[in-house]
């Protein structure tokens, strides 16, 4: 396994049909060719990601897009001119010559155009896009790092492209189309909203499922190590819990108890951009101090708040 920021190397590697990580604005990815389907293979099996979750293409421009994909809504052209590149994944009708191993046989395939520069030069000296989900193990912590991807897969992989910490911290927002009209499949680093202010009222229908129309949507996700409780009542909580060796997770305060063993705060300032680029990076840092369990509560549910609120559903062990 190597660590650098040379982008030719890595798409040396990824002109070899082997899985690379590289970094995006959201979180890290584990890339390969969409087109060799052993690579893809390749990437399922290291994640030990389930068949049925399909992935996202990672395209090297807005310009792109038509080449992969059919029939585009007007919505879907008015997001891709506004957030791209950027943390925005639409699900469309799928071009002819999309895999289905991409697409978990489905007619329709994610696809989006990351923000962070070095993945941009990646994908301008290669002549395929890339598939990339988070690069963590299936139902774990993405990784916001390029020393969380090493730690989670050590010598799995022959290359890591290091961009430094990402910005946002959160996987992109998906939004697919029913007869033209835009559907939230996951919650992500794109509010809801800046959608709306471009294209007006958006349905969210990003509820847990075993059968997921995109990435991101299973009910048991993203979750630390270390148990994970979301409580509405902090004081009865801790009262009625016997363990003394707890981490609370808060926002922009912090929790003084005598079971509370440290506190981690997501922003000091109150800041829902800061809290979601420090929300996995924090759940790694807790489950590496060997604490018995993490209580947390909901964030309001304004901006990015409504985002993390869904990771920590996804994550968590038990909600009371």
């Amino acid at each position: 396994m190597k660590i650098s920021n040379d982008i030719n190397e890595a798409a040396f590697w990824l002109s070899q049909n082997k899985v690379v990580a590289i970094p995006t604005e959201t979180v890290y990815g584990l890339a390969a060719n969409i087109y060799n389907e052993a690579a893809v293979n390749s990437i399922y099996k290291i994640k030990n990601r389930p068949s049925n979750n399909p992935l996202i293409v990672h395209i090297k421009s807005t310009r792109e897009l038509y080449k992969y994909v059919e029939n585009i809504p007007v919505k879907a052209s008015l997001l891709a001119k506004y957030f791209w590149p950027g943390p925005l994944t639409l699900v469309l009708k799928k071009a002819a010559h999309i895999p289905d191993y991409i697409t978990s046989n489905k007619d329709t395939v994610a696809i989006r155009v990351p923000a962070h520069p070095a993945t941009l030069k990646l994908l301008e000296s290669l002549l395929f896009p890339l598939a990339a989900p988070s690069a963590n193990p299936s139902n774990s912590v993405s990784s916001t790092t390029a020393q969380h991807v090493l730690d989670y897969f050590g010598d799995k992989l022959p290359f890591i492209l290091d961009g430094g910490s990402c910005a946002k911290g959160l996987e992109s927002t998906i939004v697919g189309f029913e007869k033209g009209e835009p559907i939230i499949y996951r919650l992500g680093a794109l509010s809801i909203e800046h959608i709306e202010r471009v294209i007006g009222k958006v349905e969210i229908r990003n509820n847990a499922t075993q059968s997921p129309d995109a990435p991101g949507m299973f009910s048991k996700h993203y979750a630390p190590k270390t148990p994970l409780y979301i409580t509405n009542d902090l004081e009865t909580f801790l009262t009625e819990n016997n363990t003394t060796n707890i981490a609370f997770l808060g926002f922009d305060k912090s929790l003084s108890h005598s079971k509370i063993t440290q506190n981690y705060l997501l922003s000091a300032e109150g800041n829902y951009d800061e809290a979601a680029t420090n929300l996995y990076k924090t759940l790694i840092e807790i489950d590496s101090k060997n604490f018995d369990l993490i209580v947390t509560q909901y964030l309001p549910e304004i901006d990015l708040g409504k985002s993390i609120n869904d990771r920590l559903s996804r994550a968590a062990f038990k909600i009371n």
